[in-house]
């Protein structure tokens, strides 16, 4: 099995290195990433449940996808390569805004991200991969909102983090 690689960054998220990704999470050093949202034309969001076995947040609702780019891959390259492996689709994608959070795990490990939020339009229900994702769902803001009040303990980390900073189009 190959190691994954993430692109190591400073606050202005200029490139300072590679490391694998487990060590990476272990010791909290800041890294590029990327959450994709994707609305339908009923401004709709489509969320996935992460798959109960992934190594933190699983079974959490979150944003339709997120992972880290390759060394050498652009943020757009790599939202569209996880976009189809994770939920069986691709569609254009646009860079709408970034930011940076750090999230201690459980399990010892943490996010700490440069974290580009991009956002697409499709109509379809996705074909997912059922060793990313459990569970998929559309929804509207409002209801969203209703269950982050209701169940916040149900989402994400860094997806609560994102609807806080989200400026819709």
């Amino acid at each position: 099995m190959s190691k994954d690689y993430v692109i190591l960054v400073d606050e202005n998220d200029q490139e300072i290195g590679i490391m694998e990704k487990q060590e990476a999470h272990e010791k909290a050093l800041l890294h590029r990433a990327f959450s994709v949202m994707i609305f339908n034309n009923k401004g709709e969001l489509l969320l996935q449940q992460r798959a109960f076995e992934k190594y933190h947040s699983g079974g959490l609702w979150t944003n339709t996808c997120c992972s880290h780019p390759k060394p050498g891959e652009t943020i757009e390259e790599a939202a569209h390569r996880r976009l189809m492996e994770e939920m069986g689709f691709d569609c254009d994608l646009k860079v709408h805004q970034s930011f940076i959070y750090k999230a201690p795990f459980d399990n010892g490990l943490t996010e700490h991200e440069f974290d580009y939020v991009l956002i697409g339009e499709y109509n379809q229900d996705p074909d997912f991969n059922t060793h990313e994702v459990h569970a998929f769902k559309w929804i509207s803001f409002n209801d969203l909102n209703q269950e982050l009040v209701d169940s916040p303990e149900q989402f994400t980390v860094w997806f609560k983090m994102i609807l806080q900073n989200y400026k819709p189009v």
